[in-house]
């Protein structure tokens, strides 16, 4: 899998690299600002670009917006943007309108590294993954919506596992439950959420834009 890291911390990108070549990832180029990594994606065309939210030139969205810029050119590039902090809106404007191969993730995630692997490759697959911090901020938000109010409590755990960006395997584990019982979970969220039958994949990014324009 190629990999073009950009953040404007030498040290960091550095220590990213590392990580992920040490993971059998191949890292085909850095970046120390947005408009460099725009230009190194279209040149290399990774299957997934990690960036910092906060890059040269102003050191403030610029790397979210160099982010939503790859997504048009290239959308068979995935992006997995890393943030220090927890910004809601930061989150909803990158997940858009259809949320293919993106996900946000706080810089401190990255020391767990497991997941942080796991995430890289559910967004290069296609499929979205937010921070959990961010989606617990999302969900105490909104706790009167009731658009969701169809799904057991079972169910409302899995799909936030699956807004995460857990495989099937991994929401079993942590729910300690069979990977059948996973895929019953799933079928049925999907079924009352109103998804068709189409490729699983489509459908578990869909399910998770509708619970996230619930929030």
């Amino acid at each position: 899998m190629r990999i073009v890291v950009a953040d404007d911390s030498v040290l960091l990108r550095e220590g990213l690299v590392r990580l992920l070549e040490e993971e059998g990832f191949e890292v085909v180029a850095q970046a120390g600002d947005a408009d460099d990594l725009v230009r190194k994606v279209a040149a290399h065309k990774p299957d997934v670009a990690v960036v910092d939210i906060r890059m040269p030139p102003t050191n403030t969205d610029d790397g979210l917006r160099a982010a939503r810029e790859i997504g048009r050119r290239h959308p068979g590039t995935g992006v997995l943007v890393l943030s220090q902090y927890v910004d809601q809106e930061y989150a909803l404007e990158l997940v858009g309108e259809d949320g293919n191969g993106v996900g946000y993730l706080l810089k401190d995630r990255v020391v767990d590294f497991e997941p942080f692997v796991e995430t890289v490759r559910e967004v290069a697959r296609g499929g979205s993954a937010l921070d959990p911090e961010i989606l617990s901020e999302l969900i105490g938000r909104a706790r009167s919506d009731d658009s969701l109010h169809e799904l057991s409590r079972r169910e409302r755990e899995v799909l936030t596992l699956m807004a995460e960006g857990r495989s099937n395997q991994a929401i079993a584990e942590r729910l300690v439950i069979t990977e059948r019982a996973v895929e019953k979970h799933v079928t049925r969220i999907f079924s009352k959420l109103g998804l068709e039958p189409t490729p699983e994949d489509h459908r578990r990014v869909m399910a998770v834009l509708t619970y996230l324009r619930s929030r």
